[in-house]
């Protein structure tokens, strides 16, 4: 088997700082920091993006810094019909699309139970109190703000495990296409403009992302640490995915996991999927890459794109891997008017396709023919939808040969490649 050369887990080296790993290590180190604070009783917050265990932080961080209380912030969001009927209008009933939303963190939490949780705080004299969860911030002021961050491709496998619901409900068994869509209109939105909110206040930030495995560096670290990578080339920590029309063709040359059926995506340079990995000494650190977006978002992406885009990554980089699978889907990507009004999107989505490799028969679908009467073919899509005969997509969209190493730019918006 060839050896690849392909870099899996790109890392960033910061100098002139630590990295805190292990539990016991990091509750020595809280302690400290308790000790600095010199007062009676401290507050800590450990505010966790969705996704993140908070039971874990929670299960670790009461036994080993001498906490006298505990407070899951869970305890103070809205009853779960009532964070139901709020996500519905961005929800949707559609199965695959939604709205983004306009929803706060702070719309999610009841505002009597976060004044009952103040009070009880308030009650306490002395003592080391931990609030943790999503929006424990929200619930009092801390002396000490830690941000437990998550990657969304990360929160994508808690979901097919059954693992993690979304916010403010306890839908563990809904179906993943639903706790997607879910979070990709509501949660991860709400979250990250809440983190956005947070991210200078936060004395210490925590990866989580593998299980009993904490790591944990100082705000100031991970500022610097964001700071140093604008200012040179980078890559993000790229993320393979099967899907149902998946090749073989990623497996081989890039080395992944043999016993998936297929690759069908990989996600090279996608921030609000992937990661940055930040070496700090002997620790890699894990951060969402979105991250370095919405903090540097001028630096990243130059003056001209930030005043397009705002703090938003425009542009991303997949591998697309049909090669021994099946053909992609068949895409129509609306126009940037009806993006806006439909799904309140900033911008709407063009694509090009490099071939890194095809066979000598190698086409793909773009653009509709000539003259074609969209009845039929909306007729035509819906029976294949509603269990029918397959769609011909040949009697509607143009099939145009493609080569290894060529070019295809769809000016077209329909295409499909194969």
């Amino acid at each position: 088997m060839k050896k690849s050369n392909f870099e899996k887990f790109p890392e960033i080296k910061i100098e002139g700082h630590s990295c805190t790993t292990g539990w016991s290590n990091i509750s020595t180190l809280l302690s400290l920091h308790i000790d600095t604070v010199n007062k009676e009783k401290t507050v800590i917050a450990i505010d966790c993006y969705h996704g993140v265990y908070t039971d874990e932080i929670i299960n670790n961080v009461k036994e080993l810094t001498g906490v006298t209380k505990v407070i899951s912030a869970e305890n103070a969001l809205k009853t779960q019909d009532k964070i139901d009927l709020l996500v519905y209008p961005y929800v949707t009933d559609d199965p695959v699309f939604g709205y983004m939303t306009s929803l706060s963190i702070k719309d999610f939490f009841d505002k009597d139970k976060i004044a009952a949780l103040h009070d009880e705080i308030l009650s306490q004299d002395k003592g080391v109190i931990l609030i943790v969860g999503t929006g424990a911030s929200l619930v009092a002021e801390a002396d000490l703000l830690i941000h437990a961050d998550m990657p969304r491709w990360e929160i994508q496998l808690r979901f097919r495990a059954n693992k993690v619901s979304n916010l403010g409900s306890k839908n563990l068994d809904d179906e993943f296409s639903y706790q997607y869509k879910r979070a990709y209109f509501v949660d991860w939105r709400v979250c990250d403009n809440h983190k956005k909110d947070i991210f200078s206040s936060c004395n210490f930030f925590l990866d989580t992302t593998i299980p009993a495995q904490p790591k944990m560096v100082t705000g100031v670290a991970i500022n610097e640490a964001l700071l140093q990578t604008t200012k040179r080339p980078f890559r993000v920590v790229p993320f393979f995915d099967p899907g149902p029309w998946g090749g073989q063709w990623l497996k081989e040359v890039i080395d992944l996991d043999r016993s998936k059926p297929n690759f069908a995506w990989g996600f090279d340079c996608v921030p609000e999927e992937n990661s940055l990995l930040f070496r700090f000494d002997d620790c890699a650190f894990e951060i969402p890459s979105i991250n370095l977006v919405f903090r540097h978002p001028k630096e990243l992406l130059g003056e001209k794109v930030f005043e397009a885009f705002g703090a938003e990554f425009p542009i991303r980089f997949d591998f697309l891997d049909t090669m021994g699978g099946g053909n992609l889907s068949l895409q129509v990507h609306p126009l940037l008017e009806y993006i806006r009004e439909k799904f309140g999107m900033a911008y709407t989505q063009d694509e090009s396709y490099y071939f890194l490799e095809a066979k000598d028969d190698a086409f793909v679908y773009l653009g509709l023919k000539e003259n074609i009467n969209p009845e039929p073919m909306i007729e035509s899509l819906e029976a294949a939808q509603d269990g029918g005969a397959d769609f011909d997509a040949e009697q509607f969209v143009e099939k145009w040969l493609i080569k290894k190493h060529g070019l295809r730019v769809p000016s077209p918006i329909i295409q499909m490649v194969l």
